[in-house]
């Protein structure tokens, strides 16, 4: 990947900074629809359902059941079949109360935008082994683009946590919500017959959204 491709990353070191989140422990609904990510999100679910629950039974024979009724098969398998399945439960509601839709959508919108990197990054990778049909003119644009909506993207994430931090905060100041659009929509307009038009329209979609998400933020709460 070129060196100015992988500036415009956003990392998970940088999501986890921005929102106080492991992005892979924020349930979304996106990631159902890749198989990979899926198979990855309930991998990792299992594995943290069952270390809980591994502890907290222990902890309930040892402190609680052995002390009073003494040593029980039956009641230790039946720990077994329903702590798992309330823990479950329990990260599930956590999960859906702790973390708002607003970040769902843009940590979706985050996946979007590096779909676009990932796409100029192999067109750089045909280019360079002799496709020249896949050669983007005005490149330097295309990353220009990605540039705007990368600042808008985390100005987004920024300012959804310091309203979710301070719920008393009223979102009308209007220095946290300027956003790049207008910059990006000049882009598009000086060069719609570029070959990276794809790319730049796929850009423009994500600050379109971007820039919906930033304005349910700035709603009265």
């Amino acid at each position: 990947m070129q060196p100015d491709l992988i500036g415009l990353e956003i990392s998970k070191g940088e999501l986890r900074r921005l929102t106080g989140f492991d992005p892979d422990d924020v349930f979304r609904p996106s990631v159902m629809s890749d198989r990979q990510l899926r198979n990855s999100f309930f991998i990792d679910e299992m594995l943290a359902t069952l270390a809980l629950s591994v502890l907290i039974v222990g902890s309930i024979y040892a402190f609680i059941i052995l002390p009073t009724i003494g040593s029980s098969i039956p009641v230790a398998i039946a720990l077994l079949i329903l702590v798992p399945i309330v823990v479950q439960i329990g990260r599930e509601f956590w999960r859906r109360k702790s973390c708002p839709k607003v970040l769902t959508i843009l940590l979706d919108e985050v996946d979007k935008y590096h779909t676009v990197i990932k796409a100029i990054d192999i067109n750089d990778q045909l280019a360079t082994s002799g496709n020249s049909d896949s050669k983007i003119n005005d490149r330097e644009k295309a990353i220009a683009a990605l540039q705007l909506i990368r600042e808008d993207l985390v100005l987004a994430l920024k300012t959804e946590r310091i309203l979710r931090d301070n719920k008393k905060l009223l979102a009308n100041n209007q220095e946290l919500f300027v956003n790049n659009l207008a910059n990006l929509q000049a882009l598009q307009v000086s060069s719609q017959a570029g070959e990276y038009a794809q790319f730049l329209n796929e850009s423009l979609q994500i600050a379109l959204d971007v820039q919906a998400e930033i304005k349910k933020l700035q709603s009265p709460r």
